[in-house]
């Protein structure tokens, strides 16, 4: 596996600026929620870092490299491909930073839908993602504090809000992020 270095080295030449320094703010957000809630650190670090890293590809090229690997494509992926970032950024998570732990592989893969029985690095690297330093809109300081306190109470909010963003703009909801939803009220 590569150093954090070099990952970060891909990151600069591989990301725009700002989703670079999101990338950051991700990583060190996950290092601390992995802090209060007493996971692997280092996972956390790393996964954290790696999320975006294929965020700044096209559809086309999203698309070509989850067909490649047989990434399930359904068709609200087909409407929106940018959802299969996390998908494809695990693919090059292993394949080019030689990252073959499965826990952060999953925890990319799912950090933009969620999912059904979400682990605890799955639930740190979504929740990162949505509350880093970086992220602005109204709610977010509540979300942030509530995070450090009840994960699931967090995630729920933000699931929510996300559901009611994509109805607002009329776009398709992805089947992860509802099952990923059900399944924490169903668990209370």
């Amino acid at each position: 596996m590569w150093s954090e270095e070099k990952i970060q080295d891909y990151l600069k030449k591989n990301l725009r600026y700002k989703r670079y320094e999101h990338s950051l703010g991700v990583k060190d957000t996950a290092v601390k929620l992995a802090e209060t809630y007493k996971l692997n650190i280092e996972k956390a670090k790393i996964a954290g870092l790696v999320h975006d890293c294929a965020k700044n590809m096209n559809d086309e090229q999203i698309l070509e490299i989850a067909l490649k690997h047989d990434i399930k494509i359904n068709d609200v992926c087909k409407e929106s491909p940018q959802l299969l970032h996390g998908a494809v950024g695990a693919v090059l998570a292993k394949e080019i930073m030689g990252i073959d732990d499965k826990e952060i592989l999953d925890a990319i893969t799912y950090h933009t839908t969620g999912r059904k029985n979400m682990s605890m690095i799955d639930k740190v690297i979504y929740i990162a993602d949505y509350i880093e330093p970086l992220r602005n809109f109204p709610g977010v300081e509540e979300l942030r504090e509530v995070a450090f306190k009840d994960i699931d109470k967090a995630l729920l909010k933000s699931f929510d809000n996300t559901i009611k963003f994509v109805i607002d703009r009329k776009q398709l909801l992805h089947f992860d992020t509802i099952e990923a939803r059900n399944h924490l009220i169903s668990i209370k």
